[in-house]
């Protein structure tokens, strides 16, 4: 079995993976808060670990695997943006919700097994507090039920931040009810007007960091193996689920591992609406193919910071092009199943090597251009798309990836002004077929004549 290495935030350096089960190897992702259309930061996280679930998978085994990424749908997010726009709350969470399983789709990542919404684990919830409450580790204050941080000698051991750090580099809600400033809510009060739920403390609703605690240890047990997310959630969201999810059960480590993501920057700063440079995935994939954005993440180590700029994705863009373009030259060799190379799996498996794995690929390309034999054909386009598969690369027809998105209709006139061309070849009629030909390639249209018709594709 091959042996995978993951930077752990916990010790803050590579460690070797060992699963709690070889036979139940469990992974929790936080998912969004679905309030508006997805960001880039948004696709940025998931992919990194889709790649990590399809490497577990393909190491122990598909039905050994289950993955859990969470939607937050109660938030106070979701709640200004019901005030902003007077739309049903309700409304506004499943229209997002929808947005965001489309764009996942897009980049080609793998349905998790489970994607739980906060609101169905209220009563976990709940529950989880009143443990929390009778293990000496919360309190009740103004309606409102908090953490206890002095409660917890070892509390900042995942962000590795004194008392003092978190609470300079945090924004910590300063209220006059809690003992240590650092206190953070497990459940608060809800106006009338807003969502809540009946508890022991009242009408109210969870705090953030409850809620993934809470559905964590529902779906996967009070311990399992690893918890991701982007780096921007290490503190105070992760080192507070941590907190709460260990007090609550006496002798949990929570996750074993935990794995971040890098921060994502545009043109070298960060991602920001103030400095204008913040793009929701869909603006973004209005410029070029969802593969092609997934493409440009994995250019870049998951856990170094992430640069995107748009002549990367144009660059991502051309790359999938030479990958597709041998594959369309191949288009009708048959692929035997075989498994992924050796060197892509150890590439992943330290530490999702994501750039040395897409080298691996750049050979196989190369391998399948110059093959001549129909053996080697089969050989080498068997063995591309196994490895493209790991990465979640390479899952399209060739021919409609090269068409790409048209307009509704826009095949079938480009499939009638390839008819009335070869209409015109049939005729001899060359100056009106090289005048169609001219037409569709102003377009970006671009025909391919062969003993099978003509076929075309989209540059």
């Amino acid at each position: 079995m091959v042996d995978i290495y993951l930077h752990n935030t916990l010790k803050r350096r590579k460690e070797k993976f060992g699963p709690i089960d070889c036979n139940n190897v469990r992974m929790y992702v936080c998912g969004p808060t679905v309030y508006d259309k997805a960001h880039l930061g948004n696709g940025k996280t998931p992919v990194s670990y889709d790649v990590l679930y399809r490497l577990l998978r393909h190491v122990y085994g598909a039905e050994h695997v289950t993955y859990v990424s969470n939607i937050t749908d109660v938030d106070d997010k979701i709640l200004n943006k019901h005030k902003e726009t007077g739309k049903p709350i309700r409304e506004i969470t499943e229209e997002t919700y929808n947005w965001y399983i489309e764009d996942m789709k897009k980049l080609g990542n793998l349905e998790p097994n489970f994607r739980p919404r906060a609101t169905d684990y209220i009563n976990e919830m709940i529950e989880l507090v009143k443990r929390l409450l009778d293990n000496g580790h919360a309190y009740e204050a103004e309606g409102h039920v908090l953490f206890d941080v002095d409660s917890m000698p070892d509390y900042g051991c995942l962000s590795g931040r004194s008392m003092k750090e978190m609470l300079a580099g945090a924004r910590v809600e300063v209220a006059d009810y809690k003992k240590n400033p650092a206190d953070f809510v497990l459940w608060k009060p809800s106006n009338p007007d807003e969502p809540g739920w009946e508890s022991p403390w009242g009408y109210g609703r969870p705090g953030w960091h409850l809620e993934c605690s809470a559905m964590s240890s529902k779906l996967l047990g009070n311990d399992f193996d690893i918890h991701g997310g982007g780096s921007d959630l290490i503190f105070p969201h992760h080192e507070n689920e941590c907190a709460q999810s260990c007090c609550a059960f006496e002798g949990s480590r929570f996750a074993h591992y935990w794995v971040h993501a890098g921060m994502l920057m545009v043109d070298g700063v960060k991602m920001s609406k103030s400095l204008g440079n913040f793009f929701t995935l869909d603006e973004v994939l209005q410029k070029a193919p969802a593969e092609a954005l997934r493409l440009l993440f994995l250019t870049t180590h998951y856990h170094q910071p992430f640069n995107f700029t748009f002549e990367g994705l144009q660059n991502a863009k051309t790359t999938l092009d030479k990958f597709y373009n041998a594959l369309l030259k191949n288009i009708g060799v048959k692929v035997e199943d075989v498994a992924p190379d050796a060197r892509v799996v150890e590439a992943l498996a330290d530490d999702l090597n994501t750039p040395l794995a897409l080298s691996y690929l750049h050979e196989n390309v190369n391998n399948l251009n110059k093959a001549e034999t129909q053996e080697d054909k089969v050989k080498y386009k068997s063995e591309l798309l196994a490895n493209a598969y790991l990465l979640g690369l390479l899952w399209q027809n060739p021919e409609a990836w090269f068409r790409g998105d048209v307009a509704e209709g826009g095949d079938s006139e480009i499939e009638a002004k390839i008819a009335a061309r070869a209409e015109a070849k049939k005729n001899k009629d060359w100056a009106t077929a090289d005048k169609i030909r001219n037409e569709l390639k102003e377009q970006g249209i671009v025909l391919e004549d062969g003993p099978n018709g003509t076929s075309w594709k989209r540059l």
